[in-house]
């Protein structure tokens, strides 16, 4: 999982700035690296490294990038320790007629096929990202016209992609058919914005105009807005963008992920018993699912953890050690608030159960009572290959575990998972979802060759 920001402006050569500006608002899709790129007059500059935003675009780098077109990208914590600038985006490449630069959030499946027979026409690779086959197949398209070999270069693909490219005179996104990926689009005065989700258009002033359809092939230029293709598959949105990943103040077609996450905390204590003396959520993800579950339930929802706001999230920590390291430091109970109460915690999702077996014992070290964890979602029972970056099958709890099991793992008094049917209900959407983390039914199926070793960005 990462996010991407691009934005074209007829006049003004400080978009990098407001790139910057909104890769900050993303800094929950991606914690291990940053990086921007410009367009300057033709020739493309950039700056990207290992890090969050603001340590990797310090004052000195920022202005250092200057022009009138930008992209930008935030990357997570991938299943490996490289984090070289071969794994880092956005990729800047020269070709044939000219500079290209491209960043992406997704995972091309069959990005090892095509890798392979572009090796055997002679081209040479200097890394494991997606974006660069990507690149391999626009440089080899392209003749006269760019949209064309962008649009011939993206019917070879097969995976989940919010992809943003830009060329010394226009910006390039596009969505997968299946729509996978979430990306949409705003405007800051005469200036369009594209980005993975639109908390980005808030924090920087900009318009939410509406989310890029699945399929859809944009081009913004001196010409303005162009949609340039549209090859819309069954829709499959990512089910676990409206759980987890998604800053609950962003808009996914038209619905707040803040109405739908309440909505679902409703529909848990709906499908669970309830009995407790107060609500208590999981910092930050589970709160406004404890807010809608208190609501429906008529138990009073309080603070129980507070949470250290300058720790990443734990989930997407490149190793456990890390992870469980992460956790000591990241919250702390409040023990006036839960010393001798029953207690329902409730939170987003169970992943590999490391975090929620910490966070229980804290509340019974704390004095708790009882500690009954209600989770909104199924349970997490396979890996994703379509760049959502869960852990290996052998690493997730609830594939390797009964509900029994785990609750008496992680100490828990009770222990309830929503119901897959409930959590689709919950968000109040017709159009369909990739739910193959819960049921194994994927939008797309996975690769068939073994360890696809790739860096899914």
């Amino acid at each position: 999982m990462s996010g991407v920001v691009g934005i074209y402006s007829s006049n003004r050569k400080d978009v990098a700035q407001v790139v910057y500006y909104g890769l900050y608002a993303l800094q929950h899709r991606g914690q291990i690296s940053a990086g921007i790129a410009v367009n300057n007059n033709g020739f493309i500059d950039y700056h990207r490294e290992a890090g969050l935003v603001n340590e990797v675009l310090s004052k000195d780098n920022l202005y250092k990038l200057t022009g009138n077109i930008a992209i930008g990208h935030v990357r997570y914590a991938f299943n490996s320790s490289n984090q070289s600038l071969l794994t880092t985006l956005p990729l800047v490449v020269g070709y044939k007629r000219g500079a290209l630069a491209i960043t992406l959030d997704g995972s091309i499946v069959n990005s090892n096929i095509l890798r392979d027979k572009l090796e055997e026409e002679g081209v040479i690779f200097q890394s494991e990202l997606d974006a660069e086959v990507i690149a391999n197949l626009v440089a080899r398209n392209s003749r006269d016209n760019i949209e064309e070999a962008v649009i011939k270069s993206l019917d070879e693909l097969s995976g989940s992609y919010a992809l943003i490219m830009m060329t010394n005179d226009r910006l390039i996104a596009a969505r997968d058919p299946y729509g996978i990926k979430p990306l949409c689009l705003g405007k800051l005065g005469k200036d369009y914005i594209v980005s993975s989700e639109s908390c980005v258009f808030d924090n920087i002033g900009a318009e939410f105009l509406r989310d890029i359809d699945p399929g859809e092939v944009i081009v913004i230029d001196n010409e303005a807005l162009r949609t340039i293709s549209r090859k819309k598959a069954k829709e499959n949105l990512c089910l676990f963008e409206l759980v987890y990943f998604a800053r609950p103040d962003s808009l996914l077609y038209g619905k707040s992920i803040y109405s739908s996450r309440r909505e679902a905390g409703r529909q848990l204590a709906r499908e669970s018993r309830n009995d407790a003396d107060i609500i208590i959520g999981g910092p930050d993800s589970g709160t406004v699912f404890a807010i809608g579950f208190a609501e429906e339930a008529n138990i009073p929802y309080a603070e129980g953890l507070i949470k250290n706001r300058y720790v990443g999230r734990t989930f997407i920590q490149p190793s456990q050690e890390l992870r469980e390291q992460g956790v000591m430091i990241k919250l702390n109970a409040i023990k006036e608030n839960i010393d001798g109460k029953r207690i329902i915690l409730v939170d987003d999702s169970i992943v590999r159960g490391t975090t929620m077996k910490r966070i229980v014992q804290m509340l019974k070290k704390a004095g708790a009572k009882e500690v009954h964890v209600r989770i909104a979602s199924p349970p997490v029972i396979n890996a994703c290959h379509l760049g959502m970056d869960t852990p290996s099958k052998k690493d997730l709890i609830a594939a390797n575990m009964s509900s029994e099991e785990i609750r008496k793992l992680i100490g828990a008094d009770s222990l309830y998972f929503m119901s897959l049917e409930g959590l689709v209900k919950s968000v109040g959407k017709n159009n369909g979802f990739c739910t193959g983390c819960f049921n194994n039914r994927y939008a797309i199926d996975p690769p068939e060759e073994e360890g696809k070793n790739v860096y899914n960005l």
